[in-house]
């Protein structure tokens, strides 16, 4: 059974609700005793440097479809994002719009957030221009395929789907779906899964598919991130703030769901800046500006070809090379019969130092370095919670937006 990869976990007053997919922490924090803004809270869009970018492109005339438990197209932070789409899982209560697992509105959010609740102090998301395609999947993923398929032919160039399972069997008959939306220019990005292991995990998987992981604020992949030759890209996946389907409308969340999102919504800005650009060259230029191995090498198993960094994209892109020719090589190894997700570098000894292999910027860019760590200092202790929380907010003196 495939599941969310950001476990979802509800925190009420006196009971603890596991839930089915994965986690996203549910708690009430304390209002702090001064002014904070949700956007002060919302670590990765600094340590990305969000403004720099929306002073670019905010990923408009971009589609990123989301294939989870459904969208809230009510949700505050979302007003006017969130597109009609399709529901794939009748048997649940209501329609696309219907979030049966608090799960999809949180990518959403995490995607394309604008903001705007709380009169200005909401949550933003990394591409807020960008619009949402919703589509509803029940949880043994029978209908992939078709989202799939829906999704490209209703206009979607990024496809999120941040769920994961195990088992060749149960993906086969995704793969024609995926050679079917890169044939029409689509990028379709997954998450490799929370089990810390290497397994592998489908959709993720699957050649063509790009396998997402996360990375903690220390630049190191998070204990709970799945490791192996699936690994393409990394993104910050603890501590999330964003919004969600709870009541407060704000959650905070941890796994490789919440890390897929951002390299969906990195896609969408560098699509948006660059509407020209092929499906491969927008890939291509994610991998090539990746914060790669410590180690020097293209790649490794527990960060892939690195940390994803739009910024890098946006400002200093590179040559974006072929548009006809894919970037990664599970997809030509797929073709020769070859048995399993193959990377362009020998997967090497999977000792816990090469699982928690740090990242280096690919160009001379210490800046963003130096900021990834200087704010992995102070939440360290965070880095290991399984929990995601409704947030309450704190007043402010001053909502003032943060988007330059």
């Amino acid at each position: 059974m495939p599941m969310p990869t950001s476990n979802t976990q509800r925190l009420t007053q006196r009971t603890l609700i596991p839930g089915v997919l994965a986690t996203l922490l549910v708690g009430i924090a304390a209002a702090p005793s001064h002014a904070e803004s949700i956007r002060s809270k919302q670590w990765h869009l600094t340590a990305m440097k969000a403004e720099e970018m929306w002073k670019i492109t905010k990923g408009e005339g971009v589609t990123v479809a989301v294939i989870d438990s459904g969208v809230d197209d009510k949700n505050p932070d979302l007003p006017g994002r969130v597109l009609e789409g399709k529901d794939f899982a009748p048997e649940a209560p209501g329609d696309q719009h219907t979030d049966y697992r608090s799960h999809g509105t949180g990518i959403a959010g995490l995607i394309a957030g604008t903001g705007e609740s709380g009169a200005g102090d909401g949550a933003f998301g990394l591409a807020p221009g960008a619009k949402i395609l919703p589509i509803r999947v029940p949880l043994n993923a029978t209908v992939f395929a078709k989202a799939i398929r829906y999704a490209v032919d209703a206009g979607a160039k990024v496809i999120n789907i941040s769920m994961a399972g195990g088992g060749t069997a149960v993906w086969k008959p995704e793969s024609e779906a995926v050679k079917y939306a890169l044939s029409k220019g689509a990028l379709i990005f997954a998450g490799v899964g929370n089990d810390g292991d290497s397994s592998l995990a489908y959709p993720a998987a699957t050649p063509g598919v790009v396998g997402v992981g996360a990375i903690g604020q220390d630049l190191r992949k998070t204990a709970e991130s799945q490791y192996g030759p699936q690994v393409d890209l990394t993104a910050p996946g603890t501590d999330l703030v964003h919004a969600c389907r709870y009541k407060t409308g704000l959650c905070n969340s941890h796994g490789t769901s919440g890390a897929t999102a951002l390299v969906s919504a990195s896609a969408a800005l560098i699509w948006s800046k660059h509407p020209g650009w092929t499906n491969n060259q927008v890939l291509r230029v994610m991998l090539n500006t990746a914060g790669g191995p410590t180690s020097g090498a293209k790649r490794n198993d527990s960060i892939g070809y690195g940390i994803v960094r739009p910024r890098i994209a946006l400002t200093t892109p590179g040559d974006p090379g072929p548009a006809d020719e894919y970037p990664l090589p599970d997809l030509a190894a797929a073709d020769a019969k070859s048995p399993s997700p193959q990377a362009s570098e020998p997967a090497g000894n999977k000792n816990e130092e090469d699982k928690q292999s740090a990242a280096v910027p690919a160009r001379d860019d210490d800046s963003d370095t130096a900021l990834w760590i200087s704010l992995g200092v102070g939440a360290a202790a965070l880095l290991g919670a399984a929990t995601a929380i409704p947030l309450v907010r704190a007043r402010r003196r001053n909502t003032t937006s943060n988007v330059h």
